[in-house]
């Protein structure tokens, strides 16, 4: 004979499924974000090499790749551990002998502590970039002709708007 009665039964199941969506969406946003902070790290570097002509030196521990990866599979992981959790309710549920378990949450803590710990570096380490970049005076392609300065008639001075921006974004 069954401890609860169907409806309340129903409902539990109900708030077990929601919170596996919850899960769901978590995981999906880890992923994404990892591959935006990977793709978006290699763009940068891209860009400088772009506009400096130069390779710029990478840390192999700390770098936007690492963390991008390291995000995708904690969101991986989190899907995993999601899917376990919901099918250990659905049928704690179904026995009627439900027991709430904080194992997953200090898991999915030290997991997200350990990511922040891991961005501190990211967020500290600047590349040192000069402000004032040598421009290739031949542009091997045409999409570098839209990098080149053009002067600025107005103020008398050359307008760097790519470099700055550059600058910016190395700053941040």
């Amino acid at each position: 004979m069954d401890k609860l009665p169907k409806i309340d039964r129903q409902r539990e199941h109900q708030a077990n499924e929601r919170t596996f969506l919850a899960w769901l969406r978590t995981s999906i946003a880890l992923i994404s974000f990892g591959i935006a902070i990977a793709r978006f790290g290699i763009f940068l570097r891209q860009l400088n090499v772009a506009i400096t002509q130069q390779e710029t030196q990478i840390n192999r521990l700390t770098n936007s790749e690492n963390l991008g990866l390291a995000l995708v599979i904690s969101g991986i992981f989190t899907i995993v551990l999601a899917a376990w959790r919901y099918n250990k309710v659905f049928w704690q549920i179904e026995r009627g002998d439900y027991k709430p378990n904080r194992l997953i949450v200090l898991v999915m803590t030290v997991v997200v502590i350990l990511l922040g710990l891991f961005c501190i570096p990211l967020l500290l380490w600047r590349n040192k970039v000069p402000y004032r970049f040598s421009v290739p005076i031949q542009p091997q392609s045409r999409n570098l002709q839209f990098l080149t300065p053009k002067p600025n008639i107005k103020k008398g001075i050359i307008n760097h708007k790519y470099q700055q921006i550059f600058v910016f974004l190395n700053q941040l």
